[in-house]
């Protein structure tokens, strides 16, 4: 796991107390497509089990995990997926 990918998963885990939780760097996939660099860590996709979502829709879930991962947003990240579930909603998965 590179560093920015670990930067994601810490802040993530003391935020939001998932039970799971994937942080997943697809840069690679997009290698020559805009925001891709040379040594990755510009697209990831990130799955997150959280109690914390609980009453939240999914424009506010993503919006606090932005909240979250403004400063990695606002750097070297380009792209960000987001699969954000309550344990509940993942039970039905």
């Amino acid at each position: 796991m590179g560093v920015l990918a670990k930067r994601i998963e810490t802040k993530l885990q003391a935020a939001l107390a998932p039970l799971v939780l994937e942080v997943r760097d697809d840069s690679e996939q997009h290698r020559g497509h805009g925001g891709w660099r040379e040594g990755g860590e510009t697209h990831f996709h990130v799955t997150l089990v959280s109690q914390a979502f609980e009453g939240l829709g999914r424009v506010e879930r993503h919006r606090l995990v932005n909240r979250l991962l403004a400063e990695e947003l606002a750097g070297r990240v380009h792209a960000l997926s987001l699969s954000l579930l309550t344990p509940k909603e993942k039970e039905r998965d």
